[in-house]
């Protein structure tokens, strides 16, 4: 854990000495948020309410849990970069443990997650979303809301560490982290009613570890819109939310890990 701690200051400090890092992190979630709030919300219909406001609480979870996820492809591209750069190499002749250096990775970008998260929060604040629009909470419920989406950003950053390590450029590594998060942000139930996707289209929706999260915490938050599917990760969205995040933080930690024994810079 001090290893873990040691590489996670080491990245948090290159992190404040770009600043350009961090604005443009806050700058497209931010984007995402005005663009689906005024261009799609007075056109979709939840719970079967065109309303304008009802669409923008609903939507609010979706888009946090779309922007934790995202740091994935910065997680990649950070070790990508590292790798290019032969300083991985560096960190495996040092007697450190194994993991420290993916572990304090993402742990960094774990804080910058959360920074981005709370802007974003107050940016949805400003524009109009209210938790406790739909159904009562309290703030207790809202921290632990904002807890699984932490959790579920930090268990996608293994994924990226896993994609880093596995392409030899930081732009592959940008591409690959990309491209697979768009169908699984988009088959879910963050920006649409599921029970509108076509039916085939559903289950996958219902089972995704992403609507599992954005499921809870639009119970958490007590926001509109909730899925009245049958379906498990729908009917215990906190549960199934929580043991996703750690499966997925279990086995591609492992096989991180294993993968960064055999890398080569």
């Amino acid at each position: 854990m001090n290893d873990s701690l040691v590489i996670a200051r080491r990245n948090l400090i290159r992190m404040s000495r770009i600043p350009e890092m961090i604005l443009f992190g806050l700058i497209q979630p931010v984007m995402f948020v005005i663009l689906f709030t005024y261009v799609f919300g007075g056109s979709m219909s939840v719970g079967g309410s065109t309303d304008p406001d009802v669409y923008k609480n609903f939507l609010m979870a979706g888009i946090f849990a779309q922007t934790v996820t995202f740091a994935t492809a910065g997680a990649g591209a950070g070790i990508a970069d590292d790798m290019h750069k032969g300083l991985i190499d560096r960190f495996r002749s040092l007697p450190m443990a194994r993991g420290a250096v993916l572990t304090g990775r993402t742990l960094a970008d774990l804080v910058q997650t959360a920074l981005t998260l709370f802007v974003l929060a107050i940016v949805a604040l400003i524009i109009g979303w209210r938790p406790g629009y739909a159904a009562p909470t309290n703030f207790g419920k809202v921290m632990a809301g904002f807890a699984l989406l932490l959790l579920l950003g930090y268990a996608f950053t293994w994924i990226g560490a896993l994609i880093g390590l596995s392409v030899r450029t930081p732009e592959a590594a940008t591409s690959g982290g990309l491209i697979w998060l768009f169908p699984v942000t988009f088959i879910s139930n963050a920006f649409v009613d599921s029970s509108n996707l076509p039916g085939w289209l559903q289950p996958v929706a219902e089972w995704n570890p992403f609507s599992a999260t954005v499921q809870a915490c639009r119970k958490l938050f007590g926001d509109p819109g909730l899925s009245p599917s049958d379906a498990w990760p729908m009917q215990y969205p906190v549960w199934a939310s929580l043991i996703y995040s750690v499966l997925i933080v279990a086995v591609f930690r492992t096989l991180s890990v294993r993968k960064y024994r055999r890398a080569n810079g």
